[in-house]
């Protein structure tokens, strides 16, 4: 489960302080984050969809993972820049440094192919990957399920 993610150049952060450190480095940059899990019917597909969204462009050059259940300092600690999200996995957040500025929850994972997430997460990047702060998100391409959350 941790290899489908790291064998695509997924960085993983196995302590607090990797997730520390790669949020450090990170802090101005556009990067995913991915909770992953062992949880057979959402993470299943979560794994594939982050394997086709990093094929898309534009899209972020820096991916980064904890693994919940397991590595449990480091995804209590990559939690804490996700304030007022609550905790769930798979989880996958678009940052810019140390702000979420898309995220699809579990609830928005379970139940969905590989192919939707992913699709999903192409359409969060588009818009948002590579502009300047002073740009403003396009929020009118965003699916109905996740509108109510930006």
């Amino acid at each position: 489960m941790r290899a489908e993610l790291t064998r695509l150049g997924v960085r993983e952060l196995k302590t607090a302080a990797d997730v520390e450190s790669t949020f450090k480095e990170w802090e101005n940059e556009e990067f995913v984050l991915v909770v992953n899990s062992v949880c057979g019917c959402a993470a299943a597909n979560a794994r594939p969809a982050v394997a086709l969204a990093m094929r898309s462009e534009p899209r972020p050059h820096r991916w980064a993972t904890v693994f919940a259940g397991q590595d449990l300092d480091a995804t209590a600690k990559a939690r804490e820049f996700l304030p007022g999200i609550p905790p769930s996995s798979p989880f996958i957040a678009l940052m810019k440094g140390s702000d979420p500025v898309f995220v699809l929850e579990r609830r928005h994972i379970e139940g969905r192919s590989a192919s939707m997430i992913a699709s999903d997460l192409v359409g969060a990047f588009d818009g948002r990957v590579g502009q300047n702060d002073d740009d403003q998100p396009n929020t009118t391409q965003a699916s109905d399920t996740f509108r109510s959350i930006l």
